[in-house]
């Protein structure tokens, strides 16, 4: 008997079996046997992306040793000069201002250094050639800068003592021949390279003791050199001749160079030049010597930079790298930064707002600079 049934599953017609239960019918709950699972395939990109990675690290692994024919010139370590002399036996003045010097970063760059390099204003290149000429090493380079740094702090100790009234001389080792001119009575007799300690018996320690001493003989005189040659003992004669410029004067026909030339103080006064290379901090030891000596502080209390080079004609020379070292001193809060007239134009380029470039074409260009500004309030030089 059919009928309706009402329970918690639901209605169910009595009699009738339930929907896809042995009526002939499919249950559509049934899995099908036919039906095949997508597999989960995993991204590609991640293994892409690490990849790229491996190859651009391959890459600058490889190219990181090759250097590019540029040198890139960063700004370097500044140093506060008075901090670099030291002065034992006579009064020495202290200063409320500062008389900084500046420094360059060289370096050879890859062509990852040079790409960095480009995109810093900072940072100048320049080719290798005109940092290091061809066939010169870099350790030949080094010891070039630090003697070119030792002659300009015996330059800028010589003219700072000789303004303050000292006597300052020079001594050395001998003279070595750096040319013997052609036909004249040197030529065949003397080399390149011979050093010469004696002439006429009479030591000669400089070029200026040689030339003396040879003034105080005269044309057609035979005179005795004695010396080494290649570290072997030398002894020559030789007949003066006339020097074809200076009448009367004789002339033996060669070029010479004190060696081993060194300054003969008449005070005890040290400079540490920290192996910083080239000549470009004369001009800044000469001031600091004078500042360090004179009652008056030169820097009436203000912060100032500088480079150049110094002459003993007090003549302030061009130096490189120029736009480095105004950053280098913008970078210590220098008010002021003294630059050789010829590099004055290029300095400008750094300056900005910051800093005020001065030029000078001597060290009494300096000085007046120095002595025409106004004294920081509170600032008083003491012994």
């Amino acid at each position: 008997m059919g009928g309706v049934y009402a329970g918690e599953a639901g209605l169910w017609a009595i009699g009738s079996p339930p929907l896809g239960c042995g009526s002939g019918m499919d249950d559509p709950f049934a899995p099908d046997p036919s039906f095949q699972p997508l597999r989960h395939r995993s991204p590609r990109w991640p293994f892409v992306l690490v990849g790229v990675f491996l190859l651009i690290g391959a890459a600058v692994l490889a190219l990181w040793p090759v250097k590019v024919p540029y040198f890139a010139i960063a700004p370097g370590p500044v140093e506060e000069v008075a901090d670099l002399i030291s002065v034992e036996d006579v009064p020495v003045y202290a200063t409320n201002g500062d008389l900084f010097l500046l420094t360059v970063g060289l370096r050879e760059v890859n062509v990852f250094e040079f790409v960095e390099a480009e995109l810093d204003p900072r940072v100048d290149l320049v080719g290798r050639d005109v940092v290091r000429p061809p066939g010169v090493t870099q350790e030949q380079q080094t010891r070039t800068n630090l003697q070119a740094m030792d002659q300009s702090i015996d330059a800028a100790v010589y003219v700072a003592l000789t303004r303050l009234g000292y006597e300052v001389g020079f001594t050395g080792q001998g003279v070595a021949i750096l040319e013997v001119v052609a036909d004249t009575p040197a030529d065949g007799v003397l080399q390149v390279g011979d050093v010469i300690t004696q002439i006429e018996g009479t030591p000669v320690a400089t070029s200026d003791d040689a030339s003396n001493e040879i003034r105080s003989h005269a044309v057609g005189d035979t005179i005795s050199l004695v010396g080494t040659r290649n570290g072997e003992p030398l002894s020559v004669s030789i007949t003066l001749a006339p020097h074809p410029e200076v009448e009367g004067a004789p002339m033996v026909g060669v070029v010479l160079e004190t060696v081993n030339l060194d300054l003969d103080l008449p005070i005890d006064l040290q400079v540490d030049s920290r192996n910083i290379g080239g000549p470009s901090a004369g001009m800044m030891y000469a001031i600091t010597v004078l500042d360090l000596l004179t009652v008056d502080d030169l820097t009436k209390g203000h912060r100032i930079a500088g480079t150049g080079t110094i002459s003993l004609d007090e003549t302030v020379g061009a130096i490189g790298g120029v736009r480095q070292k105004v950053f280098a001193a913008r970078s210590v809060g220098a008010e002021y930064i003294l630059v050789p007239t010829d590099n004055y134009e290029e300095a400008l380029t750094a300056a900005g707002k910051d800093i005020t470039v001065v030029a000078v074409a001597t060290l009494q260009d300096a000085l007046d600079f120095l002595d025409g500004l106004e004294l920081v309030p509170g600032s008083v030089a003491s012994p």
